[in-house]
């Protein structure tokens, strides 16, 4: 699981969000902003990473804090090969997708993602997860709270081709998932679970 200190710093964070969002009094307000200032030095010293920038991130946060929606998706060709993306980023395979934006839901999300990433359209055939990306070690250190959707898709167009977040795509068969995934994005139970909701549409969905 992930350490003590970040789940306590990222609940701090909410709290001082929060808190400014709905605080009138002038004196309570500053006490929240302090509140944000500990919240950020408290996940910046374990980290190694710059209390002043941390605490602007913080600050950008505005409203009664909740988690932030991830979406990924399980994209299988008719020959039950599932689709993975090279990322730019690490140069690692993970399955497709990103953050949902706002006025998407959350199908039309995972189609976009889809589509910017490798190329391909797809039909949103099923919710198989919803995962508490905190329970899901091991992951990145982040400073937000995170809920993943994940959706098993089947392809019904497009063609490959890569973008400023990918370099490569691909399918696979279940015995030939490569090695390097890019686990902060994608782990092999994820890849495992979308195969298996794949084959057995009658599973219900996944949740923590």
């Amino acid at each position: 699981m992930e350490p003590d200190w970040l789940a306590w710093a990222r609940q701090l964070q909410a709290i001082a969000q929060t808190g400014l969002a709905y605080a009138q009094d002038p004196f309570d307000r500053e006490r929240y902003q302090q509140v944000r200032a500990v919240a950020a030095r408290m996940m910046a010293a374990p980290a190694g990473l710059d209390p002043i920038r941390l605490e602007a991130l913080f600050a950008a946060e505005e409203g009664y804090a909740t988690p932030k929606v991830g979406v990924r998706a399980g994209a299988f060709r008719d020959d039950g090969a599932i689709l993975l993306v090279r990322e730019a980023l690490d140069g690692r395979w993970s399955l497709p997708g990103g953050w949902a934006d706002v006025n998407q839901a959350p199908s039309e999300s995972i189609a976009r993602e889809i589509r910017e990433e490798s190329g391909f359209e797809v039909r949103v055939r099923k919710l198989a997860a919803v995962y508490d990306q905190e329970r899901r070690p091991p992951a990145p250190l982040r400073p937000f709270h995170i809920y993943r959707l994940f959706f098993v898709c089947d392809i019904t167009g497009g063609s490959a081709r890569t973008s400023i977040e990918t370099t490569e795509t691909g399918f696979f068969a279940d015995t030939e998932i490569p090695a390097d995934l890019s686990l902060g994005r994608t782990q092999p139970e994820h890849i495992a679970r979308m195969f298996a909701h794949y084959r057995n549409p009658d599973l219900p969905t996944e949740f923590d």
